[in-house]
């Protein structure tokens, strides 16, 4: 596989301690999330900005302590529905950069929620895709 050059809007890796010391890097596109992992056997994941659904971001105490975070991104993109990165400085501003990007790339394609995930998603017409809602 031949890797291009590509300018990234944000690139790091996944931290131990709040040191960059594992094989596993996470970046931000212009219109694309990239996940790539693993030394010897290396996977790649991607997910296009416009089928991003939610971005959410969690801390825990050590993360606290280390200043870093947990930032979960879900998508309508059925190879990757769901894409972690994991142990990231600067968790919160780097949340708020992928929500500014996703937004910017949504506006940009005139991109509706229904083209995304489907008109036949929401059943019950809420406004809230059906597979996202607890129906307990």
């Amino acid at each position: 596989m031949a890797k291009t050059m590509m300018n990234y809007l944000w690139e790091d890796r996944k931290r131990y301690m709040g040191m960059p010391i594992s094989f596993t890097k996470y970046k931000l596109g212009e219109d694309r999330l990239f996940t790539e992992t693993g030394l010897f056997s290396t996977k790649y994941e991607e997910v296009v900005l416009y089928r991003v659904l939610d971005i959410s971001l969690k801390r825990n105490l050590w993360q606290k302590l280390f200043g870093v975070g947990t930032i979960t991104i879900k998508s309508s993109d059925s190879s990757c529905p769901v894409m972690v990165f994991k142990n990231v400085k600067g968790s919160f501003g780097v949340k708020e950069k992928i929500h500014a990007q996703v937004e910017a790339v949504k506006l940009a394609r005139r991109t509706r929620v229904n083209e995304v995930i489907g008109d036949d998603c929401d059943c019950d017409g809420d406004g809230v895709p059906d597979e996202l809602e607890d129906n307990h």
